[in-house]
């Protein structure tokens, strides 16, 4: 259990578990996944893994699938060099979005996260609206969110200040770091903010310096690097897999690809937090269905008048809002012809046996 414990299984993990499994099987962290296979941890050494037939059989989405910081119970086999994943550990908390482009589908981006860093450079890419939609997905999930706002070097003081001041104005209370990958001083002080077994998250558009990031804090140039374009810059996507590091401290880190498209699913709870003050006035609309747009006595439009609430922060909640409930309506719909298919192959296979 100490080995675990090192990958951050903590009390939390300890009261969930199920003593009958661990008999014959053993309890493994996530720490890669590449489409369909999964790399595992013991804490003692990594183990490439696969689902066994019948977790594919009865998962039905992506959600039924392990994602990278996923504890699971596996048995091993061929003198631990090989793990059959059987079973997912309840999750303390889910990373997730909606699947890039048309298709309605949760894509997972990790599991049982402590902190998500969202980061973004001081230069094209910041973006409050961007930011806004990270830290949406970040409190859906009951996770703790702190920005880190890379390329330092390239503005002044003054700017820097600003932009802070900006984000500020939406989050008063959340932790921001300004720092330089090219200053050794500044990775120093970011190394303090990664506590011992605890799990973070770097989340973050191509290009603002995560994979130097990560390759700064474990001193090795482990990840490869893509330039920038210059009239846009926008990075390559460095990245292609999940990936689960633990650092030099213990501190453990999930480095993502670069997230260029945010869509969202089924998160009331997200915006209520990311968006309280436009949640506290709509409690104090004329009506209990106010939709904030056109109705007499909204508080909501009432802030937006008296500056309360900025346009632009209003028009980023609607938008996301109608986004939300669009993609769940699309997500629930697609749900249920997928359980009427699944029972439809379930009773042809059954007749098929019975006339055997």
């Amino acid at each position: 259990m100490d080995n675990i414990k090192k990958l951050g299984f903590d009390n939390w993990f300890e009261d969930k578990i199920d003593s009958g499994k661990l008999s014959e099987q053993t309890i493994a962290r996530i720490i890669a996944v590449n489409k369909n296979s999964f790399i595992v941890s013991n804490g003692v050494k990594d183990i490439y893994a696969e689902l066994t037939g019948k977790f594919l059989f009865n998962s039905d989405s992506a959600m039924d699938f392990p994602t990278v910081g996923d504890w699971v119970y596996v048995q091993l086999f061929d003198d631990d060099s090989l793990a059959i994943i059987h079973e997912i550990f309840p999750r303390r908390s889910l990373l997730k979005r909606k699947t890039p482009g048309k298709k309605i589908e949760y894509q997972l981006i990790a599991a049982n996260i402590d902190t998500a860093i969202i980061m973004q450079s001081l230069d094209f890419n910041f973006n409050i609206r961007r930011l806004e939609r990270y830290l949406v997905m970040i409190n859906e999930s009951n996770i703790l969110p702190v920005i880190f706002l890379s390329k330092s070097d390239l503005i002044s003081t003054d700017e820097i200040e600003s932009k802070k001041t900006d984000i500020y104005r939406i989050v008063p209370d959340i932790k921001i770091v300004a720092f330089s990958n090219n200053k050794l001083a500044d990775i120093e002080d970011i190394k303090t903010l990664f506590t011992p077994f605890k799990t973070f998250c770097l989340l973050g558009s191509s290009g603002v310096g995560k994979t130097t990031l990560l390759n700064n804090l474990i001193h090795q140039d482990l990840y490869k690097t893509q330039a920038i374009r210059e009239k846009d810059g926008r990075g390559k996507h460095t990245t292609t897999r999940r990936e689960l590091i633990v650092l030099e401290n213990g501190a453990i880190v999930v480095d993502n690809p670069g997230m260029r498209e945010l869509g969202v699913i089924s998160i009331e709870s997200g915006l209520d937090d990311t968006f309280n003050e436009i949640t506290e006035l709509s409690e104090q609309c004329r009506y209990k269905d106010c939709t904030h747009t056109i109705e007499s006595g909204c508080a909501v439009l009432k802030g937006i008048e008296d500056g309360i609430i900025s346009n632009e922060r209003y028009q980023n909640y609607k938008k996301m809002y109608k986004e939300s409930l669009y993609n769940e309506m699309s997500y629930v719909e697609k749900r249920q012809k997928d359980k009427k298919f699944g029972k439809f192959i379930h009773s042809y296979m059954k007749n098929k046996k019975d006339k055997q």
